[in-house]
């Protein structure tokens, strides 16, 4: 079990706050300080497409070049892409037995976590 994210992301942050006010005690892992490798990214693709791993809607993504953005068509030009700028990984990536999940959904947490 464990949170992906960086800490100064809005929605990282209410995720967070929603697990310490349910006493849910859980690793974070920042990806600004720690990174991320490719076998996690290739874990997380079995179960999520690259196209929802890749937030199109961020500030990372949005700086990016036309050409740039034009070349992510698939899991590996996705992986490089979050290999060289993981910011641009949709945040926050919750893992909980086996299960990845995206984003921040209180409805989803509460059903993840039996809260």
């Amino acid at each position: 079990m464990k949170i992906y994210g960086i800490p100064n992301c809005n929605t990282v942050k209410k995720a967070r706050e929603w697990l310490i006010s349910n006493q849910i005690d859980i690793p974070f892992h920042d990806f600004k300080k720690s990174g991320v490798d490719e076998t996690l990214l290739n874990d997380w693709l079995k179960q999520v497409s690259w196209e929802k791993l890749v937030n199109r809607q961020g500030t990372t993504w949005r700086q990016l070049s036309d050409e740039d953005k034009a070349a992510i068509v698939d899991n590996a030009s996705a992986i490089q892409l979050m290999l060289a700028k993981s910011s641009v990984i949709k945040r926050p990536v919750l893992e909980v037995d086996g299960k990845v999940y995206l984003g921040f959904d209180e409805a989803i947490y509460q059903q993840v976590f039996n809260k």
